[in-house]
């Protein structure tokens, strides 16, 4: 079965991200089909990771049914890709859904995303932002929107700072990234050895320069990933047996 792929933007971005089109159309020149969804949902005033969230929920529900309506026997499975904050939604999305998720690359994700506010905003316009219920901040296509303070809310109250991805993972991360600093990435890859890759590049928060890095990666890790063989020893009894070892391939 085909797997699915999708692209999901970060914060203050949109489907019509530069990075998500320019994948869109790379993927669509190797006859793969690259969704982008919009997560500004309901609205980028509102937004919220559950929001966003809800969004994506939405996307999965109408291509499982339409799959199922053709005669398909189950939904495909997901290959994602996301950027800063559309990087956290997609580990949450695969923390909350584990069996619909089989790869992830992640770009610059926007782990620990709360408590970096107030350095990139100001400390006291952080106050500001939660006392008043609102703040102004530059949104899709630069125009500037009053966004709730439910957005720090619902991440605090709702989602861990850092969600446990049950999958293969490649996170290609900048070095000069002044939003989300690379020492992130390194960490969260240190604390899972096992199952995150970590791709360091020099650049910074927007990986402009990296595209070509960004799409040799996907060929490698999403379209065409490498089978890994997991040899078990049952242990020295099992030896000379057909028993001795079970293999897992990682698909």
């Amino acid at each position: 079965m085909a797997p699915r792929f999708a692209y999901l933007h970060g914060f203050a971005s949109s489907s019509l991200s530069t990075k998500g089109q320019a994948l869109r159309r790379f993927f669509a020149g190797r006859g793969l089909t690259m969704h982008t969804p919009d997560l500004n949902h309901p609205s980028f005033a509102a937004l919220t990771y559950s929001g966003m969230l809800a969004a994506f929920d939405r996307l999965d529900r109408e291509l499982s049914e339409a799959e199922l309506a053709s005669g398909q026997e189950q939904p495909s499975r997901w290959r994602l890709i996301g950027s800063s904050m559309g990087g956290f939604v997609a580990s949450r999305w695969a923390e909350l859904h584990p069996e619909r998720v089989e790869r992830l690359l992640l770009l610059c994700p926007a782990f620990d995303f709360c408590e970096r506010w107030p350095g990139l905003i100001g400390a006291e316009a952080f106050e500001r932002w939660e006392q008043q219920g609102s703040f102004p901040l530059p949104g899709p296509g630069g125009r500037v929107e009053e966004v709730h303070f439910g957005l720090v809310e619902d991440a605090r109250d709702n989602h861990p700072a850092r969600p446990l991805v049950p999958c293969p993972t490649l996170i290609i991360h900048g070095r000069r990234d002044t939003v989300v600093p690379f020492e992130s990435s390194a960490s969260y890859a240190g604390e899972h050895p096992d199952r995150v890759e970590l791709h360091e590049v020099d650049d910074d928060h927007l990986l402009a320069a990296s595209l070509p890095i960004i799409e040799a990666r996907a060929v490698d890790f999403l379209i065409h990933p490498t089978r890994t063989l997991y040899w078990d020893y049952f242990g020295p009894d099992a030896a000379g047996t057909a028993e001795h070892f079970r293999v897992h391939l990682d698909e």
